[in-house]
Protein backbone atom coordinates (compact mmCIF):
# COMPACT_ATOMS: atom_id res chain seq x y z
CA UNK A 1 0.00 0.00 0.00
CA UNK A 2 2.90 2.36 0.60
CA UNK A 3 4.08 1.66 -2.78
CA UNK A 4 0.79 3.61 -3.80
CA UNK A 5 1.15 6.39 -1.71
CA UNK A 6 4.62 7.27 -3.02
CA UNK A 7 3.58 6.72 -6.55
CA UNK A 8 0.61 8.40 -6.72
CA UNK A 9 2.41 11.54 -4.64
CA UNK A 10 5.16 11.50 -7.51
CA UNK A 11 2.75 10.99 -10.39
CA UNK A 12 0.45 14.04 -8.98
CA UNK A 13 3.00 16.65 -7.89
CA UNK A 14 4.82 16.01 -11.65
CA UNK A 15 1.86 15.27 -13.89
CA UNK A 16 -1.65 16.44 -15.33
CA UNK A 17 -3.85 14.38 -16.54
CA UNK A 18 -2.36 14.85 -20.05
CA UNK A 19 -1.89 10.62 -20.66
CA UNK A 20 -0.06 9.30 -23.65
CA UNK A 21 -1.49 5.14 -24.44
CA UNK A 22 1.17 2.81 -25.05
CA UNK A 23 0.54 -0.47 -26.36
CA UNK A 24 3.05 -3.11 -24.92
CA UNK A 25 4.75 -5.75 -27.49
CA UNK A 26 4.38 -9.19 -25.87
CA UNK A 27 7.38 -10.80 -27.03
CA UNK A 28 10.28 -8.17 -26.87
CA UNK A 29 8.34 -5.79 -23.95
CA UNK A 30 9.44 -2.84 -26.27
CA UNK A 31 6.76 -0.48 -26.19
CA UNK A 32 8.26 2.06 -28.87
CA UNK A 33 11.71 2.91 -29.80
CA UNK A 34 11.84 6.84 -30.83
CA UNK A 35 15.08 8.95 -31.48
CA UNK A 36 17.29 10.41 -28.79
CA UNK A 37 20.12 12.32 -30.75
CA UNK A 38 19.85 12.86 -34.01
CA UNK A 39 23.12 10.32 -34.07
CA UNK A 40 21.90 6.87 -34.59
CA UNK A 41 20.86 5.97 -31.01
CA UNK A 42 16.93 4.99 -29.87
CA UNK A 43 15.15 5.14 -26.74
CA UNK A 44 13.72 1.63 -25.59
CA UNK A 45 10.62 1.68 -23.62
CA UNK A 46 9.74 -1.65 -21.54
CA UNK A 47 7.86 -2.68 -18.95
CA UNK A 48 8.75 -3.73 -15.97
CA UNK A 49 9.62 -7.26 -17.44
CA UNK A 50 11.46 -6.00 -19.69
CA UNK A 51 13.69 -4.24 -17.84
CA UNK A 52 14.34 -6.89 -15.46
CA UNK A 53 16.66 -8.57 -17.65
CA UNK A 54 18.98 -5.28 -16.76
CA UNK A 55 18.69 -6.15 -12.76
CA UNK A 56 19.83 -9.87 -13.29
CA UNK A 57 22.48 -10.31 -15.65
CA UNK A 58 24.75 -13.70 -14.80
CA UNK A 59 28.19 -12.96 -16.61
CA UNK A 60 31.77 -10.86 -15.55
CA UNK A 61 30.44 -7.27 -15.26
CA UNK A 62 29.37 -5.23 -12.48
CA UNK A 63 26.38 -3.28 -13.30
CA UNK A 64 25.31 -0.30 -11.50
CA UNK A 65 21.38 0.70 -12.04
CA UNK A 66 20.00 3.73 -11.91
CA UNK A 67 16.28 4.80 -11.84
CA UNK A 68 16.05 8.26 -12.35
CA UNK A 69 13.98 11.29 -13.86
CA UNK A 70 14.53 14.40 -15.27
CA UNK A 71 12.19 16.09 -13.31
CA UNK A 72 14.01 15.09 -10.39
CA UNK A 73 16.63 17.31 -8.82
CA UNK A 74 18.80 14.80 -7.24
CA UNK A 75 18.62 12.24 -9.35
CA UNK A 76 19.79 15.40 -12.30
CA UNK A 77 22.72 16.54 -10.07
CA UNK A 78 24.55 12.73 -9.39
CA UNK A 79 24.41 11.90 -13.20
CA UNK A 80 27.44 12.96 -14.02
CA UNK A 81 28.97 10.68 -11.30
CA UNK A 82 27.09 7.80 -12.98
CA UNK A 83 28.33 8.81 -16.32
CA UNK A 84 32.33 9.27 -15.38
CA UNK A 85 32.27 5.96 -12.78
CA UNK A 86 30.86 4.61 -16.44
CA UNK A 87 34.24 5.91 -18.30
CA UNK A 88 36.64 5.62 -15.61
CA UNK A 89 35.55 1.85 -14.99
CA UNK A 90 34.68 0.62 -18.77
CA UNK A 91 38.05 -1.48 -18.55
CA UNK A 92 37.49 -3.32 -15.34
CA UNK A 93 33.78 -4.24 -16.90
CA UNK A 94 31.72 -1.97 -15.26
CA UNK A 95 28.89 -0.89 -17.12
CA UNK A 96 26.08 1.51 -15.84
CA UNK A 97 22.36 1.84 -16.88
CA UNK A 98 20.41 4.55 -16.70
CA UNK A 99 16.52 3.70 -15.93
CA UNK A 100 14.45 6.88 -16.41
CA UNK A 101 11.07 7.24 -14.92
CA UNK A 102 9.86 9.91 -16.63
CA UNK A 103 6.15 9.86 -17.89
CA UNK A 104 5.62 9.02 -21.42
CA UNK A 105 3.93 12.48 -22.17
CA UNK A 106 7.69 13.84 -21.54
CA UNK A 107 9.55 11.35 -23.76
CA UNK A 108 9.84 13.40 -27.13
CA UNK A 109 9.97 17.33 -24.89
CA UNK A 110 12.22 16.44 -21.77
CA UNK A 111 13.80 13.21 -22.05
CA UNK A 112 14.82 12.85 -25.29
CA UNK A 113 16.61 16.50 -25.69
CA UNK A 114 18.07 15.89 -21.71
CA UNK A 115 20.11 12.59 -23.17
CA UNK A 116 20.93 14.50 -26.32
CA UNK A 117 22.30 18.07 -24.32
CA UNK A 118 24.03 16.25 -21.83
CA UNK A 119 25.41 14.02 -24.10
CA UNK A 120 24.72 10.22 -22.11
CA UNK A 121 27.00 7.53 -22.79
CA UNK A 122 25.30 5.30 -20.34
CA UNK A 123 22.84 2.63 -21.55
CA UNK A 124 19.39 5.06 -21.08
CA UNK A 125 16.49 2.76 -21.33
CA UNK A 126 12.79 3.43 -20.08
CA UNK A 127 10.76 1.86 -17.25
CA UNK A 128 6.76 2.63 -18.13
CA UNK A 129 4.42 0.38 -15.99
CA UNK A 130 2.26 2.00 -13.67
CA UNK A 131 1.95 -1.34 -11.87
CA UNK A 132 4.63 0.03 -8.84
CA UNK A 133 3.48 -1.67 -6.57
CA UNK A 134 3.95 -5.07 -8.03
CA UNK A 135 7.40 -3.83 -9.94
CA UNK A 136 8.90 -1.44 -6.73
CA UNK A 137 9.44 -4.74 -4.44
CA UNK A 138 10.95 -7.27 -7.13
CA UNK A 139 13.79 -4.41 -7.60
CA UNK A 140 14.15 -4.47 -3.31
CA UNK A 141 11.92 -5.63 -1.19
CA UNK A 142 12.85 -2.34 1.28
CA UNK A 143 12.88 0.57 -1.63
CA UNK A 144 10.24 2.57 -1.43
CA UNK A 145 9.38 3.69 -4.84
CA UNK A 146 11.67 6.77 -3.84
CA UNK A 147 14.59 8.29 -6.58
CA UNK A 148 17.48 8.34 -6.86
CA UNK A 149 17.97 4.56 -6.08
CA UNK A 150 20.70 2.53 -7.44
CA UNK A 151 21.42 -1.18 -7.66
CA UNK A 152 24.87 -2.02 -7.78
CA UNK A 153 25.29 -6.02 -8.43
CA UNK A 154 27.67 -9.01 -10.09
CA UNK A 155 27.58 -12.54 -9.62
CA UNK A 156 28.92 -12.41 -6.13
CA UNK A 157 27.11 -9.64 -4.67
CA UNK A 158 24.33 -7.51 -4.99
CA UNK A 159 23.36 -4.03 -3.02
CA UNK A 160 20.87 -1.42 -3.42
CA UNK A 161 20.71 1.82 -2.29
CA UNK A 162 17.53 4.34 -1.93
CA UNK A 163 19.80 7.93 -1.64
CA UNK A 164 21.74 10.12 -4.03
CA UNK A 165 25.32 9.75 -4.57
CA UNK A 166 28.89 11.95 -5.09
CA UNK A 167 31.43 10.91 -7.15
CA UNK A 168 33.22 9.91 -4.31
CA UNK A 169 30.54 7.41 -2.23
CA UNK A 170 29.63 6.09 -5.55
CA UNK A 171 33.52 4.94 -6.45
CA UNK A 172 33.62 3.41 -2.76
CA UNK A 173 30.59 1.31 -3.09
CA UNK A 174 31.59 0.27 -6.33
CA UNK A 175 35.00 -0.94 -5.17
CA UNK A 176 33.36 -2.83 -2.74
CA UNK A 177 32.10 -4.88 -6.01
CA UNK A 178 35.55 -5.23 -8.14
CA UNK A 179 37.72 -8.42 -7.70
Amino acid sequence: MKYIFVFLAVFLFNCNNDKKDVTLNKDDRVTESVDATQQDTSLKIYDFAGVEKYLNYNDDKTYIVNFWATWCAPCVKELPYFEKIGADYKSEDVEVILVSLDFPKHYESKLKPFIAEKKLQSKVIVLNDVDSNSWIPKVNENWSGAIPATLIYNNDKRQFYEQSFSYEELETELKQFLK
